[in-house]
């Protein structure tokens, strides 16, 4: 998935570079010009100065990332099957390793027998 929002913000980010790649929109280089790729550790680095900066005391990986969009996605409403094919799984079990719902979310989860009507009791009762 490629949000409309982040291709935006890329564009933007390519046009302000002063040298651009031939190759790379992420260059390996200060310099951003370079026709190398970046380094594998660049994105571990980044998460982890990121979250140095805000103060987070877990520990906290790009791979985190990863089960956050799941999680995200699955409490904005998206069916599992949907959850499984952007994360490339070929098994439902793979996908709800990546699940994790927050409090908040399990709370406001209304139980089956909340939609009763009981005799007596009219809807504004309950």
């Amino acid at each position: 998935m490629l949000s409309p929002v982040l291709l935006d913000e890329l564009r933007a980010h390519w046009r302000r570079l002063r040298k651009k790649s031939g190759v790379w929109l992420f260059p390996g280089n200060r310099w951003h010009s370079g026709d190398q790729p970046m380094d594998t550790k660049t994105p571990r680095h980044a998460c982890q100065y990121a979250v140095h900066r805000a103060g987070i005391k877990k520990k906290v990986y790009p791979h985190v990332l990863r089960h956050c969009f799941a999680t995200h996605l699955l409490e904005a409403g998206a069916d599992l099957h949907t959850i499984q094919i952007l994360l490339g799984h070929h098994d439902l079990k793979e996908t709800a390793i990546y699940l994790h719902l927050s409090q908040r979310h399990l709370h406001a989860t209304a139980g089956p027998l909340d939609a009763l009507v009981l005799k007596g009791r009219s809807e504004l009762e309950r």
